[in-house]
């Protein structure tokens, strides 16, 4: 038997190909795990930053709902709400778009945006349906910050705002606040965005902003004064109601005017500090920068005139009263009402210029002297009767004695004149007091024995006409008759005045109650002086029960 052949052992061959899919497969897991990092890398780089704020309070704030928003537009949300360790406060966490880090310096400002009312605006409206968010300011610091303290109320002027900011100086808060208007011309032109006490304690210090241009009308030598509420006055320039609006009644306000203005008086920088007066008029009295102090004496009362009445020239106020005094004259043995006023000499010659058209300088000592030299006197005269206050009023007497001033004495003493009302009062009673002291009863008796002798001569004087009448022509009768006629129409007269002057006659009765009603009228006219004098309230809320 042939023996077969023994079958061939097969060979293996290393297939490549199975190897080469195997490794790739580990490619995958490489690929996607670079694809992940890479976004990342990504996200880390294009989030915004994160940054916490601290609010008083975290009412209308709620972790992913409230936005922040920058000019009405969304660079971030609310992450978390939490309490400060100590209780004291809130913190907000929040994250901010990319964009807004730029947004994120040292001063820029946070606050919530919620439905408010203040002074004259209305804001926050919107949120009422939307709800709160919180609103930001960017600031002009280059340095950055993520850490913030937000503001309890929203800024009264936003940094962008054109503007300058001014510092005023006042003795007490008034009734201003943050957001009271500042008014020019009572035009509304800036508000008051802050407020603080001394550090003394002796007053307090504002900070206004007034937005441009407005705020070129603020000069160096500017007069601010608080136009808050009604200003109601009752002197002796009547009654005075002075307001700016509605608002300054209500909340507060500030007005203010240059002192002088044109185009070369240099225009105030930021931040210059001005004294924010009173009033307008206290205001308006510190623009004299030359005061002089005069002396005036009276003898008459000074009742209803006050510190602070107005020294009046024709019409024009040039000083006031600044105190009142009483003395004794021991050479004379009577009471003198001394009276010194400031005087503000610039204001007579605010209109005065030479022959160059330019504002002169006069010389206030010789143009008051030559004043005074042509009758220039002082008198007190009633410049309410309501209220029965009084003013000093300067005006030429013609007619008044000779008076010089003596500029040696210090102060120096200005002539005065007695005042209108008390001349006439005094005239009423001296007139009053003759026509009493008149013997009216004597002279009626004189009268009548005359008309009675004449009454007699007449009578003689018939009869001896009659007799003559028969002996006469027809002419000379006729002539008679009418002499007759005359001489009984001379009778009658003579009775009626007989009559009129008798004691009991009704003229005679009318005429002395004429004259002691002209007595009790002057004398109750001073009465009602006097009275008025001292309760010039009166007029209003009439006599009281225990006076009456």
């Amino acid at each position: 038997m042939t023996e077969k052949p023994a079958p061939a052992v097969p060979q293996a061959f290393l297939e490549r190909r199975r190897y080469r899919s195997s490794q790739l497969i580990w490619l995958v897991p490489i690929i996607a795990a670079v694809i992940g990092l890479s976004l990342a890398v990504k996200s880390y780089y294009e989030q915004g930053p994160t940054i916490t704020i601290t609010f008083k309070s975290g009412e209308g704030i709620e972790a992913g709902k409230t936005k922040l928003k920058f000019k009405d537009v969304q660079v971030g949300v609310v992450q978390a709400v939490s309490i400060a360790k100590n209780n004291s406060h809130v913190v907000v966490t929040a994250k901010l778009d990319k964009e807004a880090k730029k947004l994120l310096v040292a001063d820029t400002r946070f606050w919530v945006v919620s439905p408010r009312i203040s002074g004259s605006n209305i804001s926050g409206l919107s949120t009422l349906m939307g709800g709160s968010y919180i609103g930001l300011d960017v600031g002009v610091s280059k340095e950055a910050c993520h850490e913030f303290v937000g503001l309890e109320r929203p800024p009264a002027v936003r940094t962008d705002e054109p503007g300058r900011q001014f510092i005023l100086r006042a003795p007490d808060l008034g009734s201003l606040s943050i957001g009271s208007p500042v008014y020019f011309r009572r035009l509304q032109v800036g508000e008051v965005i802050a407020y603080e006490l001394n550090k003394d304690g002796r007053g307090v210090t504002f900070i206004i902003f007034i937005r441009a241009p407005y705020d070129g009308y603020v000069k160096e030598k500017t007069l601010f004064w608080q136009a808050s509420g009604i200003e109601l006055s009752l002197d002796a320039d009547g009654v005075k109601v002075n307001t700016q609006s509605m608002v300054s009644v209500l909340l507060g306000g500030i007005a203010f005017l240059p002192q002088e203005d044109g185009p070369d008086i240099a225009l105030a920088a930021a931040n210059q500090a001005f004294t924010l007066f009173y009033s307008m008029e206290d205001a308006l009295k510190h623009t004299d920068t030359v005061v002089e102090t005069y002396q005036l004496l009276f003898r008459e009362s000074v009742r209803g005139l006050s510190v602070g009445a107005p020294v009046d020239l024709r019409g024009v106020t040039i000083g006031e009263v600044s105190e009142i005094g009483l003395a004794l004259d021991s050479a004379r043995k009577e009471i003198m009402m001394p009276v010194e006023i400031r005087f503000y000499p610039e204001r007579l010659q605010t209109n005065y210029r030479g022959k160059s058209g330019k504002k002169a300088a006069l010389d206030h000592q010789k143009l008051l002297s030559g004043l005074v030299a042509k009758g220039l006197r002082a008198q007190l005269k009633t410049g309410n009767l309501l209220t029965g206050q009084l003013y000093v009023g300067l005006d030429f007497f013609p007619n008044a004695a000779r008076a010089t001033i003596d500029w040696q004495a210090n102060p120096p003493q200005l002539p005065t004149e007695a005042g209108d009302l008390g001349r006439l009062q005094s005239s009423l009673i001296q007139i009053a007091q003759k026509l009493e002291r008149m013997p009216l009863a004597e002279l009626a008796a004189d009268a009548r024995k005359t008309m009675q002798n004449l009454d007699t001569t007449l009578v003689n004087a018939d009869r001896l006409l009659h007799g003559l009448e028969e002996s006469m022509l027809p002419e000379a009768r006729q002539l008679v008759s009418e002499t007759r006629n005359t001489m009984e129409e001379l009778r009658l007269t003579l009775t009626a005045v007989h009559q009129t002057l008798a004691a009991d006659a009704p003229l005679q009765h009318d005429l002395r109650e004429a004259l002691r009603e002209m007595g009790r009228a002057a004398q109750s006219l001073r009465s009602l002086g006097e009275y008025l004098e001292r309760h010039p309230e009166s007029l209003f809320q009439g006599k009281k029960e225990d006076e009456k």
